[in-house]
C-alpha cells in the first residue's frame, strides 16, 4: 500500500484552499490534514499537526502587519527534521522566486499553473524532488541565479547578524543590540556573506531582496 502524503494547506483565500481540495480530492494518496489562513495560525497548527508537504503561499496577513511569510518558512526549514515546501504564489519577480528556492523550498508552482501540476509538485516534494511549475522555470531561465552556498549553511548567529545587518543596522549597533563585541559581529557577517557566496555589499542587499528580507 502507498503511503499516504499528509498535507498542510496555508492561504488566506478561500477560493485558492477550496481549489486546492478539489483538485486533491480523489487523490487516495494525499490528504489534507489542516488548513491556515495566516501565519500566525499556520505557526500554532504546525506545532501540533505532523505534516509531509506545507502548500503556503507567501502572502499572508501575520502579527504586526506583516504580510510575509518568507520569514516563518525559513524559521520551518532550519527545523531538523521539517516538511518539504510547495510554495503556491502569484509571484513573478526572478528574485523573489530564487530567493525561496535558496532557502530550501522545494517546489514552486505559479498559481495559473495549478490545475495542471500542483499534485505532481506535491508528490514530487513527498519524495525529496525539486518541482517548478511551467511559468515558474519560465522566469527562472530567463533571469541571472542566485550565488550558490558555499562552505556550508549559515550558524543561527550568523544569520542573526545577517538579517540585522540587512536591514540597515552598522556592526556597533548589533553588536550593541545583540551584547557581543563589534570584532564577533564583523566575523560572523563575513563568515556568513562568504557562505552565501557574496563578495560586496552590494551583492548583500542584492540577496536579501531576493529572498524577501527587506
Amino acid at each position: 500500500m502507498t503511503k499516504k502524503i499528509h498535507v498542510v494547506v496555508a492561504d488566506d483565500h478561500h477560493c485558492i484552499r477550496a481549489g486546492v481540495r478539489y483538485l486533491l480530492r480523489e487523490r487516495p494518496n494525499i490528504e489534507i490534514v489542516g488548513e491556515a489562513t495566516d501565519t500566525f495560525t499556520l505557526e500554532q497548527l504546525l506545532d501540533v499537526r505532523a505534516c509531509d508537504v506545507l502548500v503556503s503561499d507567501i502572502g499572508m496577513p501575520g502579527l504586526g502587519g506583516d504580510d510575509n511569510a518568507v520569514p516563518l518558512l525559513r524559521r520551518l526549514l532550519r527545523r531538523r527534521p521539517h516538511p518539504q515546501v510547495v510554495v503556491l504564489t502569484m509571484v513573478r519577480r526572478a528574485n523573489m522566486l530564487s530567493g525561496l528556492r535558496s532557502i530550501g523550498v522545494t517546489g514552486i508552482v505559479d498559481k495559473r499553473d495549478a490545475a495542471a501540476t500542483l499534485i505532481d509538485a506535491i508528490e514530487a516534494a513527498a519524495d525529496g524532488r525539486i518541482h517548478l511549475s511551467e511559468q515558474v522555470r519560465a522566469v527562472l531561465d530567463a533571469a541571472r541565479p542566485i550565488p550558490p552556498l558555499r562552505g556550508g549553511a549559515m550558524s543561527a548567529r550568523e544569520w542573526e547578524v545577517f538579517q540585522l545587518y540587512a536591514r540597515g543596522l552598522a556592526v556597533h549597533e548589533i553588536a550593541e543590540r545583540l551584547h557581543r563585541s563589534d570584532k564577533t559581529i564583523s566575523t560572523q557577517k563575513r563568515s556568513a556573506m562568504r557562505k552565501l557566496g557574496l563578495e560586496t555589499e552590494g551583492d548583500l542587499i542584492d540577496y536579501a531582496n531576493q529572498i524577501g528580507l527587506i
